[in-house]
């Protein structure tokens, strides 16, 4: 079964999981915006995210670009990988999960793909 990603209209994506838990990323026309990814900041495992604020940058050839939280939840792990490979999210901006998440809650206002797009 493919996954089933749902949207912000920041645009980060979400994927909720089993166990009230979900991974973030941000989606492939945000990647494409910012163009080549250089560095990115990740937070602490054990930090609360509080939908709609900021919870890491992304820092691309062109800007520095805030990602905010999608959802609320509680970080259970970074993707440490990117740390050293930010250029992964460029690559593949759908793989590339930033955050994994447990308590996920507040995303009942969250967009199906289409909906994103048309949005964009």
């Amino acid at each position: 079964m493919a996954k089933q990603l749902l949207f912000d209209k920041t645009h980060e994506w979400v994927e909720l999981l089993a166990d009230n838990q979900a991974k973030v990323g941000i989606s492939d026309h945000a990647q494409s915006e910012l163009g080549d990814i250089v560095y990115l900041s990740l937070p602490e495992v054990g930090t609360k995210l509080v939908k709609g604020e900021s919870f890491c940058e992304v820092e691309s050839v062109k800007a520095v670009s805030d990602v905010y939280a999608p959802v609320n939840g509680v970080v259970v792990a970074v993707n440490e990988a990117l740390l050293d490979a930010p250029e992964e999210i460029n690559v593949a901006p759908l793989e590339a999960w930033l955050v994994l998440l447990a308590e996920v809650s507040d995303y009942e206002d969250l967009l199906d793909e289409a909906a994103y797009l048309e949005t964009l």
